[in-house]
């Protein structure tokens, strides 16, 4: 595992999008998944930025989405094809066939969730992005989430509702129930981006890094994946005991092995 420790989110941001450009540059029809939330929109707007300037093109990528409410009509703004689309993919001329995720219209829940697990698998996903939740979730992955898990339904904890409802118009509008990438299926992409900023990220990234591996801190599991980057700003370092290790071998590392 990488931890690279930045200035600010917007460094943060900035680092991450270069993993990404040199993927794609190099790998025109690469699969990227795609994470929602506020930690990756520092990441989607500098893409936005770069492909606007000419600097990267995304014609050739197909995306993945780690999640989706079960629920929510089509089109409603609060969900996550919609958050992409709005935020990123439209920006980016990444076209909306080339934005695959569940089908959570679908009647037979279970089936869509097997058929979304193939597609992300066969073949792998060259990188996925990822943020963390203040209880350690990845995707929708809650605590007591098995480390294998495959795509799932999955019903939200109190605190991951309370979480998410500032999205929506009241609490009791947040869907109750999602269809998620398993921690195995995330486990399963080729390299691993978790962003995380801010003081309020510090204790969960602490705990996902340093901390032991469990179910009960489902985002223990990176520690599991043999290429992981970890991207944070100083305040969401400020948890970490081998922070001081973390930027003397990040200051380090050779020319080679940069974005």
């Amino acid at each position: 595992m990488e931890v690279v420790i930045t200035a600010s989110p917007e460094a943060a941001g900035a680092h991450a999008a270069d993993i990404i450009e040199v993927l794609v540059r190099e790998h025109h029809e690469a699969r990227l998944g795609l994470a929602t939330g506020s930690s990756p929109l520092v990441i989607y707007g500098e893409l936005i930025r770069r492909h606007g300037a000419g600097r990267i093109r995304f014609d050739g990528v197909t995306a993945f989405m780690l999640d989706d409410y079960l629920g929510l009509p089509s089109g409603h703004p609060q969900s996550y094809r919609t958050y992409l689309e709005r935020e990123f993919t439209d920006a980016v001329g990444i076209g909306r066939v080339q934005l695959k995720g569940p089908d959570v219209q679908r009647p037979d829940v279970a089936c869509a969730c097997d058929d979304y697990e193939e597609l992300v698998v066969s073949p792998a996903v060259d990188l996925q992005l990822l943020g963390i939740g203040s209880d350690g979730h990845i995707g929708f992955n809650e605590p007591s989430s098995s480390l294998r898990s495959r795509t799932r339904i999955k019903t939200l904890t109190r605190q991951t509702r309370h979480d998410n409802a500032r999205f929506f118009s009241a609490p009791d509008d947040v869907p109750r129930h999602v269809i998620t990438q398993g921690i195995g299926t995330i486990l399963q992409a080729r390299h691993i981006v978790l962003i995380a900023c801010g003081e309020s990220k510090a204790v969960p990234v602490a705990r996902a890094v340093e901390g032991p591996l469990t179910a009960r801190f489902p985002a223990s599991a990176i520690q599991l994946h043999p290429h992981t980057t970890v991207v944070i700003d100083e305040a969401g370092a400020s948890a970490l005991e081998l922070a001081d290790y973390y930027r003397d071998v990040y200051r380090n590392k050779p020319e080679w092995q940069r974005p």
